[in-house]
């Protein structure tokens, strides 16, 4: 499972910024695009479970970042449903997001020619400390 290595680089991260800043870390919250088929309740348990002594009164938030696309061709903007393509594609497409071009075609024109806009990788939206 990679939610224990996100979980070990958040940490990781999380605690450098609080060791810099001198703070001891009250919330954190996470920003997860959907591609990355990450289980949030696995991630935040392994969250908990690498707490440093710095994030001992963390708490952490996780968010779901919905798969937005573009069409290249007519501008067309629409939402990726997961349910539209089978799980092994899905899976595929988790791996190596360039290949939803083979699998995904834009509802308006029929385009296969879109950008990834949003839902992509996993980022620290923001960190709340106390001195």
């Amino acid at each position: 499972m990679h939610e224990w290595a996100l979980a070990e680089a958040v940490i990781s991260t999380v605690s450098q910024i609080a060791e810099k800043e001198g703070i001891e870390v009250a919330e954190v919250k996470i920003k997860v695009g959907e591609l990355q088929q990450i289980e949030p309740d696995v991630l935040r348990f392994a969250l908990l479970q690498l707490k440093t002594s710095k994030l001992e009164n963390a708490k952490f938030s996780i968010q779901t970042v919905k798969v937005e696309l573009k069409c290249r061709v007519c501008q067309h903007e629409w939402i990726f449903k997961k349910g539209r393509v089978r799980k092994e594609t899905a899976e595929a497409i988790h791996f190596v997001p360039e290949i939803a071009h083979a699998y995904i075609r834009c509802p308006e024109c029929g385009s296969s020619d879109f950008e990834i806009s949003k839902g992509r990788g996993i980022w620290l939206e923001s960190i709340r400390g106390v001195k």
